[in-house]
């Protein structure tokens, strides 16, 4: 196996040996509490990920960010009302509902914390009830910013923990003359005691209900609660290194399961003969179709359903694809899935991974079931944070 390594062509010096200054992060949770330099964190990370790999698996240099601050382009804030009145904005404390007042963040879109910032200060104008988790009364309880790095196109969703908003309409207005670069404001309820963000409908107040970003010189259509990859810069680099890995050619029949909105899919589809993409939430599935029409696809086909189900069936039908293409959440993807790979039997399966822990589990299960992990790429995706982003490439042993 090539010991792991570190590609830092392209990479200024200042940013290598730049540090973490947050001056939260020992509270926040948000980054690590360290004062490494970057390049120390992100060996740290291609060490971690190498300790986790199958012995004969190939390992390449390490992607680094180019620009490791404020590539965060969806961020959200709770909202909270100090015993003296003042409302305060940020993260969650961890393993806590308490929010860490924060002013400034390292890795969150700057406009997008600016625009959080201002929301906070207009509520405290207005006198927008906050809402209190503990009891269940008031109305504003959070925000999300969600930014497009390729448009300049800017969501804000208000989320409140009742129907009503005080003097909506006002303050939506005094929110849109603070910042006329917000393309789309919606409001969204959400009731839940859990983690959750959003509630489960959003409801358009200004403008279309989405944004669009552009990705591998493609259209991407977002809502508020649809997927896309954080960093966008990061993710052109894993997704190209995804097509690499998966050697795909015009014969080819793909499946990309997980699919999200379709950015992997329709990355495939611009070199397969065909590309078909499963998810399970249906607002991306829809978001999928709308971009793949809109990007000029006719090759690509997108499946509401659970990725193991479809797999299931896919192979009780006896359908065959020449690769397989998976990006499952962090909990990974299931033995079930990985047999029903084996019945469908792809010459090559292409495994992106956010968790390498579950990323190192499944990959041993592919084992079992005939299939090796041949090579890998870290992509530093999450600057600053213990997170990583992994795409591995597999192949289907040799029978003999």
């Amino acid at each position: 196996m090539n010991p792991p390594s570190i590609d830092i062509r392209g990479i200024a010096p200042n940013v290598l040996h730049a540090k973490n200054a947050c001056p939260y992060k020992a509270k926040c949770g948000g980054c690590m509490d360290s004062d490494e330099e970057y390049i120390d964190e992100a060996r740290k990370k291609t060490e971690y990920v190498a300790g986790l790999m199958p012995k004969n698996c190939s390992a390449h240099m390490t992607v680094l960010c180019e620009d490791p601050f404020n590539y965060r382009n969806k961020v959200h804030s709770g909202f909270f009302m100090t015993p003296s009145g003042d409302i305060i904005c940020g993260p969650y404390e961890p393993g806590s509902h308490r929010i860490v007042r924060v002013e400034e963040c390292i890795i969150e879109n700057k406009e997008a914390f600016g625009i959080i910032r201002d929301v906070r200060d207009l509520a405290q104008k207005f006198k927008v009830k906050i809402y209190n988790e503990k009891n269940g009364t008031g109305q504003l309880r959070r925000i999300l910013v969600r930014t497009a790095d390729g448009t300049g196109q800017i969501m804000v969703v208000l989320i409140t923990g009742s129907e009503f908003l005080k003097s909506k309409k006002a303050f939506i207005g005094a929110i849109r003359q603070l910042h006329p670069e917000i393309t789309t404001i919606l409001t969204n309820v959400n009731t839940r005691s859990d983690s959750m963000i959003l509630g489960r409908e959003s409801r358009i107040e200004y403008g279309k209900g989405y944004i669009t970003d552009t990705l591998l010189g493609m259209k991407f259509r977002i809502g508020p609660d649809t997927f896309f990859q954080i960093n966008r810069a990061q993710a052109e680099r894993l997704y190209s290194t995804a097509i690499r890995m998966g050697n795909i050619g015009p014969e080819d029949k793909v499946l990309d399961a997980y699919c999200g909105i379709g950015t992997t899919t329709l990355s495939f589809a611009k070199i397969a003969g065909s590309v078909t993409g499963v998810e399970i939430n249906r607002s991306s599935v829809q978001e999928a179709r709308h971009n793949a029409s809109a990007n000029g696809f006719s090759n690509a086909k997108f499946v509401c359903a659970d990725a193991t189900d479809f797999m299931k069936e896919e192979a009780s039908r006896g359908t065959s694809y020449d690769v397989v293409v998976l990006d499952p959440p962090r909990q990974g993807t299931t033995r079930t899935f990985i047999r029903a790979v084996k019945d469908i039997s792809p010459e090559r399966v292409v495994y992106i991974s956010c968790n390498p822990q579950t990323l190192s589990r499944d990959l041993a299960e592919f084992g079992k079931f005939g299939y090796d992990a041949k090579e890998y790429t870290v992509v530093d995706m999450f600057p600053w944070t213990e997170s990583v982003e992994c795409a591995v490439l597999l192949t289907r042993k040799d029978p003999g």
